[in-house]
């Protein structure tokens, strides 16, 4: 396993890390027993970095996830977790307070079974007043940094460009690291332009989902997923086209992925150890380079589409 420091943090992370977001049901449905053991068997085979959110099952995955982490030995691994975005019933909700995020903070702790957090994040701030997180939540969660409660400050965000205005607009040294999703994977690499911005004000850069929520899967698309059917449709064209070579696309998603020594580490979601110990196979094999050029070719008439302007 590769382990690479998330900008100046000192956390040095594995190149593939956990996302927890399965725990909460998000994608299926999970018999608690086995997502418990997807952690550890996660942190048995070198993956030292857990990233969960309140949002993820409406607190379910944090519930879940800290009983996993009773288990586990604290100096083994690296928790990130989130404030701002929320739900309850079937709703989703969004608070981006500075009494709410220092509140919902202390609420996941107890949840997790932990009494300090490496990495608080300001969730998906496509969805706020911008304004807000920089003059209020930003500076709450910075107060806690500076209470030892949290380690470190980041934010996570699937409109690229708002990482850029966050940045500028708070003072330096805030925001230490970005997360960003589906923007670095096989049919959309749009997240390599911001590299150098990052890199220039220190801030280490955090992937998620190389399956691009399932567009990188032989399942497919769920019915759910925001892409558009000529992304969805050009997508099935590659996973076949893998198929036919004899390679699951998901092996090539993680690859390229994980390939970039300039993003700290990328994060996959599942409940399943039989998932957590392939995904880590693939991570740690070179990647087919002729077999990831026809893909990229295949995906080049809808590449860098999204679903919101980023």
């Amino acid at each position: 396993m590769i382990y690479t420091e998330i900008g100046e943090t000192g956390m040095k992370v594995s190149q593939i890390a956990f996302g927890a977001s399965s725990l909460g049901g998000v994608f299926h449905s999970l018999r608690e027993e086995d997502g418990i053991k997807a952690v550890h068997t996660a942190v048995e085979n070198g993956i030292n970095f857990i990233d969960v959110s309140p949002y993820y099952g409406y607190l379910k995955a944090e519930i879940v996830l800290g009983k996993a982490l009773k288990e586990i030995d604290r100096d083994l691994y690296y928790l990130s977790t989130k404030v701002g975005r929320y739900g309850q019933d079937g709703h989703n909700s969004w608070d981006y307070s500075a009494k709410r995020a220092v509140d919902s903070v202390n609420e996941s702790m107890d949840r997790l079974n932990v009494d300090y957090l490496d990495l608080i994040n300001v969730h998906d701030i496509e969805f706020s007043d911008l304004e807000m997180v920089c003059k209020e939540t930003l500076p709450a969660l910075v107060e806690l940094r500076n209470k030892g409660i949290v380690k470190h400050v980041g934010i996570t965000n699937l409109t690229l460009h708002h990482f850029k205005y966050i940045i500028d607009h708070v003072p330096a040294g805030t925001v230490e690291s970005v997360l960003s999703f589906c923007h670095y994977c096989l049919n959309d690499d749009a997240l390599a332009d911001y590299l150098d911005y990052f890199e220039k004000h220190h801030v280490g850069v955090i992937n998620a989902s190389p399956f691009s929520m399932g567009l990188l899967t032989q399942r497919g698309a769920p019915d759910w997923h925001p892409a558009s059917k000529q992304l969805q449709n050009i997508c099935k064209k590659a996973t076949e086209y893998c198929k036919s070579k004899g390679v699951e696309i998901e092996k090539l998603a993680v690859q390229f992925s994980t390939h970039n020594r300039r993003i700290a580490t990328t994060l996959f979601s599942t409940t399943r150890s039989s998932s957590v110990l392939q995904n880590i196979e693939w991570a740690n094999e070179p990647i087919d380079e002729k077999l990831l050029a026809e893909v990229k070719q295949i995906l080049e008439p809808r590449f860098r589409d999204t679903w919101l302007n980023s």
